[in-house]
């Protein structure tokens, strides 16, 4: 079953919350599976539909109330396609007030410049990624229950628990193919990742028209793929590209905002020697990664390998800290003279520093130095799940 880790807060949100249910992520991550099933009894309505668009951008209540009717549940899919999404759902929000509210859309910067406004106090956000690792394991049957526990086990140094499964050897599956869910059906399916690549992020992307340069852009994101977990210089990307840096830094919010890569600063309490603005570039999916660059090697003959691997497990630990609500802030950290750690978790009273190797490696004592009530761990593929 497609059971995935939001499954209880979603399904519970509106015994806490009057508020509309938002549920925002990539396309093709799963979001109308995953309400439809929570919700099999709401009235769905697809804004990719001409007549169902243009109803809706009619604006008026009395039309709203014929296409609604005695429906209790509404899910409107794709909310950001309207003209203008947030008077829509402000009309319904006010003038109908018993109705159940949930909403998805693609693109969280398109959703939050349309609806901000109108949204205001009207709205809960949630976000849904590719699959987790858990969420993986149990789609296809080779885990019997959906682990949560991630980060827990990180912080406290514990070893993963006994399995019947041996991890170390499904992971490389995923930091090569990634975990989309369409994957679970057809496991290492190149062409759906291509297809990804080139049609439906860019559909997303072309639909904010924000991306005066396609050609440029989908250049940028390319070298961004080939860029994972080093640090990026806004100036050189501007170089080997053409375009200027508040261009490059413009197309970059938009990949994030879009829910393809994301950045992650450095953790730094302003000491002299500490990066304190760098970002590292990671994507949300090593599939659609790998379908850029057009290159599915096993990892054996990679040079990327040690990449993707930290990749994957940051990535695992920022899914599943939006998902728990664990409210960690994630960083690297990083001196100017070269110590490192690959990633921080931190929130009050509470630090813990992570490197990160494919098979083995050493913790940078300089860290501990720094921050002495900090713990460290070093993760490798056959320690980390």
């Amino acid at each position: 079953m497609n059971i995935r880790h939001l499954d209880s807060t979603l399904s519970s949100h509106f015994d806490t919350y009057h508020q509309a249910l938002i549920l925002l992520g990539a396309r093709q991550v799963g979001k109308t599976t995953l309400l439809r099933r929570l919700f099999p009894d709401a009235h769905y309505l697809l804004l990719d539909n001409q007549g169902t668009k243009e109803i809706l951008e009619s604006y008026d209540i009395h039309t709203y109330r014929q296409i609604l009717g005695s429906y209790k549940t509404i899910i409107l899919d794709e909310l950001h396609l309207l003209t203008n999404p947030g008077r829509a759902v402000k009309i319904i929000y006010d003038q109908m007030p018993e109705l159940k509210l949930i909403i998805t859309g693609s693109s969280s910067l398109h959703i939050r410049n349309k609806t901000s406004e109108s949204m205001a106090g009207r709205k809960i956000d949630y976000h849904l990624y590719p699959l987790t690792f858990a969420e993986y394991l149990y789609q296809t049957q080779i885990s019997p229950t959906l682990d949560s526990n991630l980060i827990s086990r990180l912080i406290s140094n514990s070893p993963p628990p006994p399995r019947l499964y041996q991890s170390a050897k499904i992971i490389p599956n995923a930091l090569i193919y990634g975990l989309y869910p369409e994957l679970v059906t057809l496991p290492q399916d190149i062409p759906y990742l291509h297809n990804l690549a080139d049609s439906v992020v860019f559909r997303d992307i072309l639909e904010l028209n924000l991306i005066d340069n396609q050609a440029k852009a989908k250049q940028l994101l390319q070298l961004l793929a080939y860029q994972i977990g080093s640090l990026i210089s806004y100036a050189e990307l501007a170089n080997k590209i053409g375009i200027d840096q508040r261009t490059i830094k413009r197309y970059i919010e938009i990949f994030e905002q879009s829910y393809i890569i994301y950045r992650l600063y450095p953790y730094s309490t302003r000491t002299r020697n500490e990066l304190t603005k760098s970002p590292k570039i990671y994507f949300w999916d090593l599939g659609l990664r790998n379908a850029l660059i057009n290159n599915f090697d096993i990892l054996p003959v990679r040079p990327d390998s040690g990449a993707l691997f930290e990749n994957f497990v940051i990535t695992e630990v920022a899914k599943l800290n939006s998902y728990t609500n664990a409210n960690y802030q994630l960083n690297y950290w990083r001196t100017k003279s070269g110590s490192e750690i690959d990633l921080v978790l931190s929130k009050t009273n509470s630090l813990h520093g992570f490197e990160i190797k494919l098979n083995k490696g050493k913790i940078t004592p300089a860290f501990h130095t720094r921050y002495p009530h900090a713990t460290t761990r070093l993760i490798t593929l056959n320690n980390f799940y």
